[in-house]
């Protein structure tokens, strides 16, 4: 299978602090790959580095085929890169249609997906006109996925979709998530490990900066004492 995304040791600060002190990972093209580890592991700086919001300092991102040291992040991202923050990150004033049209990488590109984003969040075709002040934790979640999805994104970065959702509406992420692998190219972000081992093929492990074990995700479930040891989960 084609690498899409290939991280070599890379090496990120955040001011003074050496946050990613060596993160490698390859991302096989059209596959599901969670990023896992105890907070604070490095896991959503890895992923600001892959777009260039905290550029590494050493090391290399390729995607594509494309070395993207030096890049800046915006045109990283009109590469085909999709991110999807931790925390949502939606325009509050704005309603659920504005933050959907301000995606927009090319015009026309909001018109054209419509039908496919409505298909995977109902809900935010009944809700078009409210701002997204007024949606729900998990609405405010769709929104923020969906926006991803209206310009042309060979990858998709994923930051904790499920946290602070009820278990009704993760098991719809899930499911939307799931569809968008047949598309995109997906590298997910999650701490609940239950969630990442039912979406994910590949893992990689995080632990104070380091990428210390990766391989298939049917290994990993049935590697109590690696599960144990870095995710501090029995």
């Amino acid at each position: 299978m084609d690498t899409l995304l290939d991280v070599q040791e890379i090496h990120t600060f955040i001011g003074q602090y050496h946050i990613l002190e060596g993160v490698s990972l390859g991302v096989p093209q059209g596959s599901i790959t969670a990023l896992l580890g105890r907070n604070g592991a490095g896991k959503t700086t890895t992923l600001k580095s892959i777009l260039g919001l905290t550029a590494p300092r050493q090391g290399k991102v390729v995607f594509d085929g494309r070395d993207l040291s030096g890049m800046r992040s915006f045109d990283i991202a009109a590469l085909g890169i999709g991110y999807v923050p931790e925390h949502r990150a939606i325009f509050r004033d704005l309603s659920v249609e504005e933050n959907l049209k301000i995606a927009e990488r090319e015009k026309g590109d909001y018109t054209r997906k419509s039908d496919m984003i409505f298909d995977l969040f109902p809900d935010l075709k009944r809700l078009i006109t409210l701002s997204g002040a007024n949606l729900s934790g998990g609405q405010q979640q769709m929104l923020a996925i969906a926006r991803a999805l209206v310009a042309d994104n060979k990858l998709l970065l994923i930051d904790e979709p499920s946290e602070g959702l009820a278990p009704v509406l993760i098991e719809q992420m899930m499911k939307v998530i799931s569809r968008l692998s047949v598309e995109s190219t997906v590298v997910l972000v999650e701490q609940n490990f239950l969630v990442a081992s039912q979406l994910a093929e590949y893992f990689v492990i995080i632990e104070e900066g380091k990428s210390v074990k990766s391989g298939m995700m049917k290994d990993l479930v049935n590697d109590h004492e690696t599960i144990h040891r870095y995710l501090g989960a029995a």
